[in-house]
C-alpha cells in the first residue's frame, strides 16, 4: 500500500504576466504614495523574515513559516494579511489551507522604487 502523500498547495502563475518590464515612473506622487505603503507592509522584521522565507521556496503554508519563526500562529497570520494587502504576496487556497509565495513583480517594483531613493 502507497503512503499517503499530501500536496502542499502551490501557487500558479500571477495573473499578470511577471516577465513584461514595468514601465511605471519610480518618481512623482504616486510612486512616493506606492514606496510609502510598500515599505510600511515591510517595516516589521517579522514580515521581512517572512518574505525571505517565501523567496527561497516555491510555496509554503502558513504552518510550516510559524514552524520557522518564534511566533504564533495567529501573528504568523496577521504578518500574511499585511503582505497580502499591500500586494507583496499573495495565497491560493487549497481545501483547509493556504499555500503562500511572493509576489515577484511587486517585489521587483519595491526594489525599483527603493533604488531611485
Amino acid at each position: 500500500m502507497a503512503p499517503h502523500l499530501t500536496k502542499v498547495p502551490t501557487c500558479g502563475p500571477a495573473p499578470e504576466s511577471n516577465d513584461e518590464p514595468d514601465l511605471r515612473p519610480v518618481e512623482g506622487a504616486e510612486a512616493d504614495e506606492e514606496l510609502a505603503l510598500l515599505a510600511k507592509a515591510v517595516g516589521h522584521s517579522a514580515r521581512v523574515q517572512i518574505l525571505r522565507l517565501l523567496a527561497r521556496r516555491e510555496t509554503c503554508i502558513c504552518g510550516d513559516i510559524v514552524d520557522e519563526l518564534p511566533l504564533a500562529q495567529s501573528t504568523v497570520s496577521q504578518h500574511l494579511k499585511v503582505l497580502k494587502e499591500a500586494g507583496l504576496i499573495r495565497g491560493e487556497i487549497d481545501g483547509p489551507r493556504v499555500g503562500y509565495c511572493v509576489e515577484p513583480r511587486t517585489l521587483r517594483r519595491l526594489k525599483s522604487l527603493v533604488g531611485s531613493l
